[in-house]
């Protein structure tokens, strides 16, 4: 193992943001692939795709899929929610290997935290492999509301070479493990779910269940048939990944991205340390904190200018520490509880400064931006111009009004 220089000078947090929204291509999104001759490819051409535009987000949260697409269009220059959904629903061969330029490349299945992403396809054995390997919490439910492993791989069974609805897998998971799974014992939004709808996320975990193209509005599910990477490969991989795109970080900061326990992330981070492919380095107020070993370059001038963000981007999720992320009165305005996203955020010289909403009728987008503080002239033509952006990427005609946000959070 080659020695290497340890890091003295502080990180500051203006140093660290800014390389941290550089490389989520909200500095200056990415150029994207223009229509090429077969002979000239994506990538010897400099541009990202939305599929790599997704991975250096590590993953563009899709519970609601129209705020994804705003995530990731916002991130590519001319990208469109139509190229979103093109790179998320049309077909392909298998995850994980070559595809024909204007294939499949995103899937939608259970990512971080057990919640709806997108994920690059290629990118699905390394997040499977990853997830499925997180040490598993207590059991929320009563000790008989759990369901086995074998019966957990009866869904990845039942979706292998079908795409059906949650009904139809139900029927199907209950055929073939008994009655005992449908009996109503989840509780979720004022009804009772099956039993065997707890393990829905684990299954997407293991990389036998994804979303799959609506069938007349109702959701589909499908097996995407990926073989996760083994767990000590896949999470030592996905940690480095947190680390370029977020650091620096603490374990502390992983777990809470995670939502996996603190003193497990801490001892992945010393076997990581140990073997020499991370590095510590001092940070802002959070003291000691890891980059990837040699990713110790930031950028010297802080990020200036307005940006838009929607609900759960990925940026606003991972990057810690939140109190600096979302100082003073952003901190009471534009969170729930302590939890990021729960509004679409305004970014000022890189921090929150303030909540916005949006509200579609046909072509026609209304956006609503309330500012914690009053905005200079060259702010407001910023401001413009990002909502001219959030127009093109949703496909409409936007109208911009500055005040007060009324609606509440997930509206």
């Amino acid at each position: 193992m080659t020695p290497r220089h340890r890091v003295t000078a502080t990180v500051t947090w203006p140093r660290a943001n800014a390389r941290r929204l550089a490389r989520q291509h909200l500095t200056a999104p990415v150029p994207v692939p223009a229509p090429a001759p077969a002979d000239v490819s994506a990538a010897s051409s400099g541009a990202a795709s939305a599929a790599e535009v997704v991975g250096a987000m590590l993953g563009a949260h899709a519970q609601v899929l129209s705020a994804a697409e705003l995530s990731v269009g916002l991130r590519g220059a001319g990208l469109t929610r139509a190229d979103v959904r093109t790179a998320l629903w049309a077909e392909r061969s298998g995850p994980g290997g070559g595809s024909e330029r204007g294939g499949r490349t995103l899937v939608k299945t259970f990512g971080p935290r057990g919640t709806v992403h997108l994920l690059p396809l290629a990118d699905l054995p390394l997040w499977t492999g990853a997830l499925s390997a997180l040490p598993v919490g207590p059991n929320l439910f009563a000790k008989d509301a759990g369901m086995t492993p074998d019966q957990v791989e009866a869904i990845g069974d039942v979706l292998t070479g079908a795409e059906l609805t949650v009904d139809e897998l139900s029927d199907e998971v209950v055929a073939r493990t008994g009655p005992w799974a449908g009996d109503p014992v989840m509780p979720a939004f004022r009804t009772m779910w099956p039993r065997w709808r707890q393990v829905l996320h684990l299954a997407g975990h293991r990389g036998v269940l994804a979303y799959a193209p609506n069938r007349d509005r109702k959701t589909t599910y499908g097996n995407p048939g990926c073989t996760p990477l083994p767990g000590p490969e896949a999470l030592a991989a996905l940690i480095e990944r947190y680390l370029y795109a977020y650091g620096p970080a603490t374990p502390a900061h992983f777990a809470r991205w995670l939502a996996a326990p603190v003193r497990w992330a801490t001892a992945r981070f010393a076997a990581l340390a140990a073997s020499g492919a991370i590095e510590e380095v001092p940070f802002a107020d959070e003291g000691a904190a890891w980059v990837v070993a040699g990713d110790t370059e930031f950028p010297d001038e802080p990020v200036r200018g307005a940006r838009l963000l929607p609900y759960f981007d990925a940026f606003t999720i991972a990057s810690q520490p939140r109190e600096r992320l979302f100082p003073g009165p952003a901190y009471e305005r534009a969170l729930g509880g302590g939890q990021a996203g729960n509004y679409p955020v305004l970014l000022v010289d890189g921090t929150v400064a303030g909540v916005w909403h949006q509200r579609r009728s046909g072509r026609r987008i209304a956006v609503t931006v309330e500012p914690l503080k009053r905005l200079s002239a060259a702010r407001l033509r910023e401001l413009e111009r990002q909502v001219d952006r959030v127009a093109a990427v949703m496909e409409g005609t936007a109208e911009l009004t500055v005040g007060p946000v009324t609606v509440g959070p997930h509206a």
